[in-house]
């Protein structure tokens, strides 16, 4: 049976805005993230292989995966090109799958241990917001997330977030501070606004007004590289 053509129209309609509100939530990055699964072999100026380089794993959903954007542009690239200037030996791995919530995420932990990362930057919790998702569910799946990585000795930086005021005055105050509590709890280094100086603004984000452009993707790497800095150790 065909389908009603008005139906046929109103489904081709939304389907991209869907696609573009949500990215694909898929369990296993591996086809997102190649680059975890098999290092790069390549000297660099420091005359160490790319994959003996201590590893920084940028752990997120499409803001991370750079949804949109080149490669090149997206901030995990920018934020190796920005390392490697300033003389700082680690390997950046982007671990950002499009769609990704909490719960996603946690089922990913021992797939990123793989790759014995020291430093975990994690912006995950902007899905579940986006979706309405019980704040305490979020909070419980972060909690397990960042237990897990601690346990295995790494250092996590945790990417606040904010959501629009349409969501309601409590959930979207109940929303951001939740990540200062995680912070404050496990002694994170925190990054308080994942989208500082590019959310809202349509010159620094895509038509969708969610994912930041590339030039967006720099300002936040030049923002959050001063919170990052402190935990590093540079080439000697």
């Amino acid at each position: 049976m065909r389908r009603p053509r008005i139906l046929t129209k109103l489904f081709s309609c939304l389907c991209p805005f869907l696609i573009i509100l949500c990215g694909s939530d898929h369990g296993d990055a591996t086809a997102a993230s190649p680059s975890l699964a098999n290092p790069p072999r390549e000297s660099t100026k420091s005359g160490l292989l790319s994959a003996e380089r201590p590893s920084i794993v940028a752990f997120g959903n499409s803001l991370t995966a750079g949804l949109g954007v080149r490669p090149d542009e997206s901030y995990p690239a920018r934020l190796q090109r920005t390392l490697d200037a300033a003389g700082y030996v680690y390997r950046v791995v982007n671990a950002g799958v499009s769609g990704d919530t909490t719960a996603g995420g946690a089922r990913r932990v021992s797939w990123i241990l793989k790759n014995k990362p020291t430093i975990v930057i994690l912006e995950l919790g902007g899905n579940d917001g986006l979706r309405g998702l019980s704040l305490s569910e979020t909070k419980s799946n972060l909690d397990r997330i960042i237990q897990q990585l601690q346990q295995a000795s790494v250092t996590v930086v945790l990417a606040g977030m904010k959501l629009p005021p349409n969501y309601g005055q409590d959930y979207t105050d109940g929303f951001e501070s939740l990540f200062h509590a995680l912070a404050k709890q496990y002694h994170l280094t925190l990054i308080p606004f994942f989208l500082d100086g590019v959310a809202g603004s349509s010159s620094l984000n895509q038509a969708d007004g969610i994912h930041p452009t590339g030039e967006g993707y720099r300002i936040i790497v030049e923002k959050i590289f001063p919170t990052l800095e402190p935990l590093l150790e540079r080439t000697r």
